[in-house]
Formats: structure tokens, C-alpha cells, sequence
């Protein structure tokens, strides 16, 4: 078995992630390198590679600059920087694992795609929820037939209410045009999903949503642009930034704040006092939507539907069938006494336990560590068209939210590959 050296473009959370668990398997990897402006992030990200030889770099651009360091390179910048780093390092002979969303430019998208197949680089797309346990089962479950010919699926995304206000009120992922709308950041994995169950080619999508809750006229009398102003309902507020400095601390504030691990209650509130992540999440400049629900059609005559809600927690499935029906999730559904139930129309029913992993996302990231060597070292690649679709029903999904009118996929997919085309 032979070792893949690995390196990593911005050493935010996901990368650290990443690489980490590559450290704790050197049969397989070995962490040689990451680039990131934070010096903090960059000093951690070293710690975790246990390679005395790890080189840091200033930015992308001095990364780039070397000659090829690495087998592998991560690209866990931002979604709206994810394009430039990912193409110069495909043009430098590195295959490329890239954090998702691909871009928020749906042109973009297929311009990497294009790169990728004409140099015959390896480009995986860190779809987390391919490789959980619980989502392997179900695909299993799925391809053995017993559920006969899938008629449809449902799904759910609960966001989780803190994470919304976390992520998409107070942090990066707040506006459209700084990252990626919400249906692309957080759920063109839940569409790939759906796809990759379906097996099939989606030919159409519809969607609505809205941004209801998360903004100024819901805010309450009194309260301050920052929490720890002294807000009059901050006793009560279940938003109330102070609470990173005690049950959100981990793994929340973590994500953010370098010295989360290590600083005082008082360290902490101060920080908030100027910190985007300590303003009321009513007074926030957000504009991405805290819920969708996406409406499809695939080639075969099978619909889905997924709803992106921001106020429920975990994901839930329903897969409908000719010959049963299976339902599943990571919350909690007590009356399935189950993680998976499959009810036959005879009469039958068969019950699944699934065991997830450590990670927030399932047993995801240790998943995709996994499938990262084995994708990386086999002899025929995965076809970079495979990661595609998904985007592709995200960006037709928010255009069709936007347009308030269906999308045809063939089309769209037609109009903006061609208008990205160089």
C-alpha cells in the first residue's frame, strides 16, 4: 500500500478536519503541507500533521508557487474562492479533493469539470453524506430491489435553529453573493442524495422559499445590535450570543474563534462585542433562505422532494417503492424504534440499526477520508461528471425559486455551460 501525500488551500475547519484524520492513518497518508493567511489556523494545522518536515504557506498564490508538493490538495477556502485555487492546482498536476459547494457560479462549474477531464486530473467533491453509515445503508437497501422500483423519495434537511443562526445569519454563509444561496451550500449534497438513490437523470425542478423569521422586524423591543449589550430578552433568547461562551463554546465557537479552547468567559464576551458572531440575529445583514423545499422530476417518471427547514433538527428520509417503502433518519421519529424501517406491502417489516461515526456529519468525514484513498489510488477514476449533477439541480433549483417558473435541467445545464465556455 502506498502512502498519498496530502496538503490543504485555507485551514479552516473542514481542511483541519480532513487532514487530521489523515495524521491518525500513516499507513495510508502523509500531511506535507497547507497554506492559509491565519497564522493560528496554520500553526494548528501543523500540530496535526505530526510531520516534522510540514511546510506553511502564506496564502494560495505562494502555495501555488512551489513546485508540486503533494499527491493530493485539499481546497477548503471559501465557497466564493473555491474556483481559482481548485483550477491552478489542477493545472499543477495535483488531483484535487474540493470542499462543496463546487462554486457558486454554475459556469464555473462545468469550466472545472472540462479542466479536469481534459488533463485526466482526479477532481472528488466532498459529498460527506455519501459515505456515512447510515446513508450506505440505505443506498444498499435501495439497489437490492426489495423496495421494487422507486416510485419516489422525500427528504428533510433540518438545519438545526443554532446552526442556522451560526452559520447562515451571523457567519460566512449569511448572504448569497458573498458564498453560495442556501439551497448550494447546504444542501446540493441532500440533492445528491436523491440523485445518486434515484439513479436516474433529473429532468426538472420547481422551488420556494423564503427568508420568515431571521430578520429585523422580528426582533424584540429593545434589543440591542449586540447581545452582550444587554439585550432585555437575553435571559430567554435562544439565539443570545453569550451562549458561546458556555454550552456552545464547542462545537460552534471552535469553528470561529482560535482561542476557543483555551479562553475565559470574560476573553469571550469581550470578542462578541465586535464580533459578527455576537450580533442579535435579528440585526444581521442575512439573506440566504431559512427554508426551500425543491420539487423534482427524473427521466424515468420518478419525483423527490426535499425541504430545507431551518427549525427542525437532523435529516429524514422516505423512499417509496413498488413493492414497500423505507423511512429513516438522524432525528428523533420515536415510533420507528429504529434508525430505518422498511414496511413491505405484504406484511413484513424489516428494522436497520445503523452505528454513525464521531463527526457532526454522520461518521461522513471519516468516511470520505476512507473513499478519498481508494478513489485517489484506483485505476479507473470516479467520472467527474458524477459530482456534477447535483449542482446542476441546486443552481436550477435556485433559479426556479427565483423565477418562481419550473426549470428544465437539459436546457439550463445547455444555456450556462455554454455561457461559461472559454
Amino acid at each position: 500500500m502506498r502512502k498519498l501525500s496530502l496538503s490543504a488551500i485555507g485551514c479552516g475547519n473542514r481542511s483541519r478536519i480532513y487532514l487530521g484524520l489523515a495524521a491518525e492513518r500513516p499507513d495510508r497518508y502523509e500531511v506535507v503541507a497547507a497554506a492559509d493567511p491565519n497564522e493560528a489556523r496554520l500553526e494548528k494545522t501543523r500540530q496535526l500533521s505530526r510531520n516534522p518536515d510540514f511546510k506553511c504557506f502564506r496564502d494560495a498564490d505562494e502555495f501555488l508557487a512551489q513546485d508540486k508538493l503533494s499527491d493530493v490538495v485539499i481546497v477548503g477556502t471559501q465557497d466564493s474562492y473555491h474556483y481559482e485555487p481548485c483550477r491552478e492546482a489542477l493545472l499543477k498536476g495535483y488531483d484535487v479533493l474540493l470542499e462543496k459547494p463546487i462554486s457558486p457560479h454554475i459556469e464555473e462549474v462545468f469550466k472545472l469539470q472540462d479542466l479536469a477531464e481534459r488533463l485526466g486530473r482526479r477532481l472528488q467533491v466532498c459529498y460527506v453524506l455519501r459515505y456515512t453509515p447510515f446513508y450506505r445503508e440505505v443506498k444498499k437497501i435501495v439497489d437490492s430491489g426489495v423496495l421494487g422500483d422507486i416510485v419516489s423519495i422525500s427528504a428533510i434537511e433540518g438545519v438545526i435553529p443554532w446552526h442556522q443562526a451560526h452559520s447562515f445569519t451571523r457567519g460566512n454563509w449569511r448572504r448569497a453573493d458573498e458564498s453560495s444561496p442556501m439551497i448550494i451550500a447546504k444542501c446540493c449534497h441532500d440533492l445528491d442524495i436523491i440523485q445518486w438513490l434515484i439513479n436516474d437523470r433529473c429532468s426538472s425542478v420547481a422551488s420556494y422559499g423564503d427568508l420568515s423569521y431571521f430578520k429585523s422586524e422580528n426582533a424584540p423591543e429593545g434589543a440591542p445590535a449586540y447581545c452582550v449589550e444587554g439585550c432585555p430578552v437575553g435571559d430567554t433568547c435562544i439565539y443570545n450570543a453569550a451562549k458561546y461562551a458556555e454550552e456552545h463554546r464547542s462545537p460552534w465557537l471552535e469553528q470561529v474563534y482560535d482561542r476557543a479552547d483555551v479562553a475565559s468567559k470574560e476573553e469571550i464576551l469581550e470578542w462578541l462585542r465586535t464580533s459578527p458572531y455576537g450580533r442579535c440575529v435579528y440585526r444581521c445583514d442575512n439573506d440566504v433562505m431559512d427554508h426551500q423545499v425543491v420539487a423534482m422530476g427524473f427521466d424515468a417518471g420518478a419525483t423527490a422532494n426535499l425541504t430545507m427547514i431551518a427549525f427542525d433538527e437532523g435529516r429524514w428520509i422516505e423512499v417509496f417503492g413498488t413493492k414497500g417503502c423505507l423511512r429513516g433518519g438522524r432525528f428523533l421519529r420515536s415510533e420507528l424504534k429504529a434508525d430505518i424501517v422498511v414496511e413491505f406491502f405484504d406484511g413484513r417489516v424489516d428494522r436497520h440499526e445503523v452505528s454513525d461515526g464521531d463527526d457532526m456529519h454522520m461518521g461522513g468525514d471519516e468516511g470520505i477520508m476512507d473513499a478519498l484513498y481508494d478513489e485517489m489510488t484506483a485505476e479507473e477514476p470516479v467520472p467527474v461528471a458524477s459530482y456534477i449533477q447535483s449542482h446542476v439541480m441546486a443552481h436550477a433549483a435556485e433559479e426556479a425559486r427565483v423565477t418562481g417558473k419550473a426549470v428544465d435541467l437539459r436546457e439550463y445545464a445547455d444555456r450556462r455551460a455554454s455561457s461559461g465556455s472559454e
